[in-house]
């Protein structure tokens, strides 16, 4: 059975909104709660904030950049919210991108399989003294290419594409073989109107059109070098669900037949596809 979650970014919503948005998100129903990261709100805390006014929400990191935190500083913060929250959190991590890393961080950008290979190794070896969650915390990878998709399955409990589609879903579920987790994040607007549709859209992908880690992966997927740079109709109808709801529906079931294992809706504001997150699409997406 695929379960269902939700992925967002907070940095438009103050502090009690975003607590409130975690109540919300429980209240409906939804498995898990992600939450991205860039250059707002530290995700750690960000996470322990929602999880000490909910009681069985899943908490997640969707994702942690592995670049602005040692291996042992991430363990630190993972772990903390685990025991803070009753072993409710999943600690997703990723290389992110080079203009995120490099341009505005600072921080060289290295060979990202080679330094996720390394990191996961210093991770799991890294000392923690504190007392510790009953159990370890389930680490996913943000994973795209096959190499980085083999890497999940064999050290972690599975990968967290972005950005993708149900097609990329059979290709990540035939690398990783029957076991491993696949945790997709799904864009969707609840709109009707094409033209509205695909603009925002369009807007909303325009800084992952600049990011080599999705261009190679949507080249893979089939998309040509002018999809990409124009942010093509085809592009964005494939990699954002809009529409009815039940046409939104088919798309996640679509992902769940391809071997998905959950599920995680990123509800676009309609018009802006920014800001606080489309609490209809939220409401008229939770688990029956």
């Amino acid at each position: 059975m695929t379960t269902r979650g939700v992925w967002f970014s907070p940095e438009g919503l103050s502090g009690a909104e975003v607590v409130a948005f975690g109540q919300r998100v429980e209240a409906l129903g939804y498995e898990t709660l992600w939450v991205g990261e860039t250059f707002g709100r530290d995700p750690f805390a960000q996470l322990s904030m929602i999880g000490a006014t909910t009681s069985t929400l899943g908490l997640a990191t969707g994702i942690a950049n592995i670049y602005n935190r040692a291996p042992g500083v991430m363990l630190q913060g993972a772990n903390t919210v685990a025991e803070a929250t009753g072993g409710r959190m999943t600690l997703g991590i990723g290389v992110s991108s080079p203009a995120i890393v490099s341009k505005v961080r600072g921080i060289e950008y290295g060979k990202p399989y080679s330094f996720m290979k390394t990191y996961l190794e210093a991770m799991e070896g890294s000392l923690y003294t504190s007392v510790a969650p009953a159990n370890p915390v389930p680490v996913v990878l943000a994973a795209l290419g096959p190499k980085m998709l083999e890497l999940a399955a064999e050290k972690t409990v599975g990968a967290h594409p972005y950005n993708t589609t149900p097609e990329h879903t059979a290709m990540a579920r035939d690398v990783m073989g029957p076991d491993a987790g696949l945790y997709v994040e799904q864009k969707v607007l609840l709109t009707t109107d094409a033209e509205q549709a695909r603009a925002t859209g369009a807007s909303v992908l325009k800084f992952y059109s600049r990011a080599p880690g999705y261009v190679n992966a949507w080249k893979r997927m089939g998309f040509t070098d002018d999809d990409i740079s124009s942010l093509s109709d085809r592009l964005v109808d494939a990699v954002v669900a809009w529409g009815t709801v039940d046409q939104i529906e088919d798309r996640l079931q679509e992902h769940a037949d391809a071997g998905a294992t959950h599920v995680c809706i990123h509800p676009l504001d309609p018009v802006t596809g920014q800001g606080a997150p489309d609490g209809a699409a939220l409401e008229a997406l939770a688990p029956s």
